[in-house]
């Protein structure tokens, strides 16, 4: 079954390392346009500080876009452990900022690692790891008296109803687990005796679609 794990939501935590501060953020995105724009503003938010260590895993389509930074730490003591707390946990469309107070005491190129890399692992925990089932989307357009028994088919075949739109007719975009989805596409059939008009998505986002024949 095919899927990813990323987060629930925005995480934050604050950890003190002898006396510098840390604050962990993290949060889910869905491109890497978005990532960046966390991280400047988690940078604006906190420019009075000694850095802002980010790192991102960001898949678009095929093809996961990848990130890190060490903002000034010395190079590979920030950043990367971040990148690879992400990297270990097996995160997508996921970024993580750090931030750092330098309190006067410097902590070592091992030190450094430690607090960024537990500071990100504890704003992901914090955040919640979920793992996501990737569904195909399909559009159902049939007539009002169907309303129940599409609805109870979509159910049936552990479909999440993701969109409703009532015009003329009722339209459903429903997202099916791809294992199943031409088992539902026949079962609709059947039971709408061909009335239900039936779309497979080749690409959800863009609108791009493939009239099944």
């Amino acid at each position: 079954m095919e899927g990813y794990r990323t987060i629930r939501g925005f995480g934050k935590v604050e950890k003190l390392y002898v006396d510098s501060l840390f604050i962990g953020y993290a949060m889910p995105v869905k491109s890497e346009k978005e990532a960046k724009e966390f991280i400047r503003k988690v940078k604006e938010a906190h420019a009075d500080a000694t850095h802002n260590v980010s790192a991102y895993r960001v898949r678009e389509g095929n093809t996961l876009l990848v990130h890190y930074d060490d903002d000034g730490e010395p190079r590979g003591s920030a950043g990367k452990p971040v990148f690879k707390v992400l990297e270990y946990k097996g995160l997508e469309n996921v970024v993580v900022v750090v931030t750092r107070y330098f309190g006067g005491t410097k902590l070592g190129y091992g030190g450094l690692i430690k607090a960024y890399s537990e500071t990100a692992s504890e704003a992901l925990e914090k955040a919640g790891i979920i793992e996501v089932i990737k569904k195909e989307p399909i559009e159902i357009v049939f007539p009002y008296n169907l309303y129940n028994a599409v609805e109870k088919a979509i159910e049936k075949f552990e479909a999440d109803i993701l969109e409703r739109e009532f015009n003329v007719e009722v339209k459903f975009v429903a997202g099916v687990l791809p294992e199943k989805e031409e088992e539902l596409i026949k079962y609709l059939i059947e039971i709408t005796k061909g009335k239900a008009k039936i779309r497979e998505f080749l690409d959800f986002e863009r609108g791009i679609r493939k009239k099944r024949d």
